[in-house]
């Protein structure tokens, strides 16, 4: 009787312990690919050029003469903004990742 207990002890930490790493694995890479998808590219694969971060697209921007970006948000190659022109006009705007150059301007 205690070697089926033994036995059966085994084969149930075996599986948790099991089930704990396969956890494990399913969190870390969750997390790897959300991580991924949130932040922009580092480099084009296909042209190799590197992506403007955030704090390059605020500095370029203000620069420019906009001011209080509330929003900067990295999309298919492009960041859009949320800010003031140097008019005092609420605009959104969409850079170029690499260039850094504003491709469109709405007026909110």
């Amino acid at each position: 009787m205690q070697l089926i207990a033994r036995t059966f002890e085994s084969v149930v930490r075996r599986a948790l312990l099991a089930f704990g790493a396969g956890t494990l694995l399913a969190l870390g890479s969750a997390q790897a690919q959300t991580t991924a998808a949130a932040s922009p590219p580092a480099a084009s694969a296909a042209t190799g050029a590197a992506s403007l971060t955030i704090r390059d697209i605020y500095d370029r921007l203000e620069a420019a003469g906009y001011r209080e970006m509330r929003e900067i948000e990295y999309t298919q190659g492009r960041y859009e903004v949320k800010a003031r022109n140097a008019q005092g006009q609420s605009v959104k705007l969409h850079v170029n990742a690499r260039s850094g150059a504003v491709e469109r301007t709405r007026v909110r």
